[in-house]
């Protein structure tokens, strides 16, 4: 138990423990003044009952600031697990889109990709005949002055001879 409960209840025993034992002075009966009329009546009996009465209303007041508490936090609960729950929507819904948003990014470099890797290929293939080209050309120079080297030579070797 709490501190607090205990203490309440050692006073209440307290209370009880005194009220039992002065009982004949609490029901002794004393002139009581109510403004317009006086009445015989106990006045210790008259104050006790007093201080049930008061002591009741007291609890039910902190019953009813006990029981609003309670009722005010599971809204506040149930509100912040209803917010909760719309947070983790909204994180896998963008989740959802930054995904969606990646796949369509990598599929747009996959497509960048594949028009350049074509284009390269496509020059490739241009400088490569390009390159053929100029080795024929080449060949057929180097041939065309062999050739005519050697006629050279054999027009030396026959005014020579």
């Amino acid at each position: 138990m709490k501190i607090r409960t205990i203490l309440l209840l050692l006073v209440l025993l307290a209370i009880s423990t005194f009220a039992l034992l002065n009982w004949p002075v609490i029901v002794a009966p004393t002139p009581l003044s109510l403004g317009l009329v006086e009445v015989q009546a106990p006045l210790g009996l008259l104050m006790l009952g007093l201080m049930v009465a008061l002591s009741a209303v007291f609890l039910v007041y902190v019953l009813y600031l006990q029981t609003t508490v309670m009722f005010d936090a599971r809204a506040h609960a149930k509100e912040l697990q209803s917010n909760r729950n719309l947070a983790d929507q909204a994180e896998a819904s963008r989740f959802t889109e930054l995904r969606t948003f990646l796949d369509a990014e990598f599929k747009r470099q996959s497509a960048a990709d594949n028009e350049v890797k074509a284009a390269l290929l496509v020059r490739i293939d241009q400088l490569e005949r390009g390159l053929r080209l100029a080795v024929e050309q080449s060949g057929n120079s180097l041939a065309a002055s062999l050739g005519e080297m050697d006629d050279r030579q054999r027009a030396g070797n026959l005014a020579q001879r």
